[in-house]
């Protein structure tokens, strides 16, 4: 999904994309299972990674609620918003 737009803005100035904590995550796969967009994947290490973060639909936050470990976090929403109308401004 690199390269795309969102409502005109170049997806790679929007920073809306998981996080994960290592120190909590157990590996399990739930995050990976769930999204169809190709943003994590399984390190060598046995914790998953964000491997494609601008592959991750701007807004949604999802995989919060099906990591069972609560190791994955996104920045906050307000921020996005305000960060949106500015972006949008500057088109």
């Amino acid at each position: 999904m690199a390269g795309r737009d969102y409502m005109g803005i170049a997806r790679e100035k929007i920073p809306w994309f998981p996080t994960i904590q290592e120190d909590l995550c157990t590996g399990c796969g739930s995050c990976l299972e769930f999204c169809s967009n190709n943003v994590f994947a399984l390190g060598d290490d046995g914790v998953m990674k964000v491997i494609n973060p601008y592959n991750c639909v701007v807004g949604c936050a999802s995989c919060v609620r099906v990591c069972p470990v609560e190791a994955i976090t996104f920045p906050d929403q307000q921020e996005l918003v305000t960060l949106l109308k500015k972006l949008r401004t500057e088109r």
